[in-house]
C-alpha cells in the first residue's frame, strides 16, 4: 500500500503547492507560453498520480484488473509491489478514484457540449445580425464584417473557423493597428487555446476544492492572452499592440476604478509599453526540459519497486 499511498500524497503535494509558487514567480508574465506549458505538467501530474493509484489499487482489490496490470510480468515483480497486502481499503480507494475519473470525464463532456452549443447559438446570432441577400449563397469566409457601435472583435472557433469584427472597431483601428488585433486572434486560433481553456474550465468545475484546478483555469484565461499578445507584438510591435488596446476598451471604463476581472486589460498595456526582459533560449529550453519531468516523477515512484526487483 505504500506505492499508492506515496503517489496520493505526491498528487495532494503538487496540487496544494504548485499554486502556491507559481503566485510567487514574477517570470510567468514575461514566458506565458512556458507558463502555460509548466501549468500542464503539473496537472498532467496530478492526474496520472490519481490514475496510478487507482490502477495499482484496482490491482489489490480484484484479479481482473491484476490479470490485465501484471498478466506478462516477472513473478519477482508482482511480489515487490505486495498487491496482497494492501488490505480492504484498497478496493474503496480505487473506486473512489475511478468516481473522480468518471466525474473528470463527465465534466468535460459537459463543457465541450456546452461550448458546440455556444458556438451554434453565436453563428446563429452572427446570421441573424448578417444576414444572406437575396440569391446569395453561404461561403466560408475567414472575415465577418458586423454593424456595432461597441468595437469589438473576436475569433469564432469550429470547422469553418471566422474572425468577426465590428463596424466600431474598423474606425477605431486603422492600418498596422487592425493587423496587430487579427494577428493576435490569429494567435489564440494557431495554438488552439479553446482546448485548453475548456480543459482547465471542466477540471475546476469539476473539483472546485482543489486549488491547483482553479488557479489553472484562473491562469488560463491570463496567461493566453499574454501570448496572443505577443504573437501580434512581434509581427508589428509592442506599441502598436498596446495602442489597439486601448482603443478597443477606452470606452469599458477599464482603465479608472474597476473590477479585479477588468482589471487585465490595464495589466497587459503596462506589459506591453514596459516590457520585462525575455529569458535567454537555453534558460527557455532547460525550463521546458524541467518541467516535461514533473510528470515523469509519478511514474518513477510507480515503476520504482518493480525495477528494484529486476535489478535486484
Amino acid at each position: 500500500m505504500m506505492v499508492p499511498l506515496a503517489l496520493m500524497m505526491l498528487g495532494a503535494l503538487a496540487a496544494a503547492m504548485a499554486p502556491r509558487l507559481m503566485a510567487r514567480a514574477d517570470w510567468p508574465d514575461r514566458e506565458p507560453v512556458l507558463a502555460l506549458w509548466v501549468w500542464q505538467c503539473v496537472v498532467a501530474a496530478v492526474l496520472l498520480c490519481c490514475v496510478l493509484a487507482m490502477s495499482l489499487c484496482g490491482a489489490a482489490a480484484w484479479e481482473a484488473v491484476r490479470s490485465h496490470l501484471f498478466g506478462h510480468a516477472p513473478r519477482v515483480v508482482v511480489e515487490a509491489y505486495a498487491l496482497k497486502a494492501y488490505g480492504p481499503w484498497s478496493g474503496v480507494l480505487a473506486a473512489v478514484l475511478a468516481c473522480g475519473g468518471a466525474w473528470t470525464a463527465v465534466m468535460l463532456t459537459r463543457e465541450v457540449r456546452g461550448a458546440h452549443a455556444r458556438r451554434r447559438q453565436r453563428r446563429a446570432d452572427l446570421l441573424l445580425r448578417s444576414p444572406l441577400l437575396p440569391g446569395e449563397q453561404p461561403t466560408a469566409d475567414r472575415l465577418v464584417v458586423l454593424e456595432g457601435d461597441r468595437p469589438e472583435a473576436w475569433w469564432l472557433h469550429g470547422s469553418a473557423a471566422q474572425l468577426v469584427i465590428t463596424t466600431s472597431a474598423l474606425r477605431r483601428l486603422k492600418g498596422r493597428q487592425l493587423d496587430a488585433l487579427i494577428a493576435h486572434e490569429q494567435g489564440h486560433a494557431r495554438a488552439r487555446h479553446d482546448v485548453l481553456l475548456h480543459c482547465a474550465s471542466a477540471l475546476a468545475t469539476g473539483f472546485p476544492q482543489v486549488p491547483v484546478f482553479a488557479a489553472f483555469r484562473d491562469q488560463v484565461h491570463r496567461l493566453v492572452e499574454l501570448a496572443a499578445d505577443d504573437v501580434a507584438s512581434r509581427r508589428f510591435g509592442r506599441l502598436t499592440i498596446a495602442l489597439a488596446l486601448v482603443e478597443l476598451n477606452e470606452d469599458r471604463g477599464v482603465f479608472g476604478p474597476c473590477p479585479a476581472q477588468c482589471a487585465q486589460v490595464p495589466h497587459r498595456v503596462h506589459r506591453l509599453l514596459a516590457p520585462a526582459p525575455r529569458f535567454t533560449p537555453g534558460r527557455r529550453l532547460r525550463m521546458t526540459a524541467v518541467a516535461a519531468l514533473v510528470p515523469a516523477v509519478p511514474l518513477l515512484v510507480t515503476f520504482m519497486p518493480g525495477l528494484s526487483a529486476l535489478t535486484g
